[in-house]
């Protein structure tokens, strides 16, 4: 089991606007285009809730308030059970799921999100979710450095920020006319 491609699908569903099922079948990775299909208006509401719930599991992470981000989880993890089932075609390709196939799509999804959450953390802990420092962002992110020190969701992210930080830096250090201690050349 792909316990890192569950937990990513638990931040994509975080970092999504879900305006409508358009939006909520962009986030369904290729490998579930049947849940593309069997999406339906029903799942929406669900997913919105648990979108914000796992945001919460962010929030706490990033913040240091583990108990929190386990509480939540667990929560979670009851809402979503996980029912484990071998599947594929042929014996070359058994895999892993986290639910069974006559699961409604939000309840398949959103186990396998929690579920590889979960083991996220108990591999990793939860101050490796982390919430982008970009003011302007907002997105989460799975925090895969080799010193737990990642700040930011993306490189672009990372760049804006600092870019801005610069400037500011470039334009507090530039004396201005009304200043009676800077010299006036």
């Amino acid at each position: 089991m792909n316990f890192d491609a569950y937990a990513r699908t638990g931040v994509d569903l975080v970092n999504t606007r879900l305006d409508g099922l358009d939006d909520l079948r962009a986030i369904i990775p290729d490998d579930n285009a049947w849940m593309r299909d069997e999406v339906a208006e029903r799942d929406l509401p669900i997913f919105r809730r648990a979108q914000k719930r796992l945001r919460d599991v962010f929030e706490y992470g990033t913040s240091g308030r583990d108990a929190e981000a386990v509480a939540e989880l667990n929560s979670l993890l009851e809402a979503f059970p996980v029912q484990p089932r071998i599947s594929g075609h042929d014996s070359s390709d058994w895999h892993m799921h986290v639910t069974s196939r006559g699961a409604s799509v939000s309840a398949e999804y959103l186990a396998g999100a929690v579920w590889g959450l979960s083991v996220w953390l108990c591999e990793y802990g939860s101050a490796r979710f982390g919430v982008c420092a970009d003011d302007r962002c907002g997105n989460v992110y799975l925090d895969t450095s080799s010193n737990c020190c990642r700040r930011f969701c993306s490189e672009r992210c990372a760049t804006r920020s600092h870019v801005a930080a610069h400037r500011a830096r470039k334009r507090a250090a530039v004396p201005t006319q009304s200043d009676p201690l800077t010299p006036v050349p």
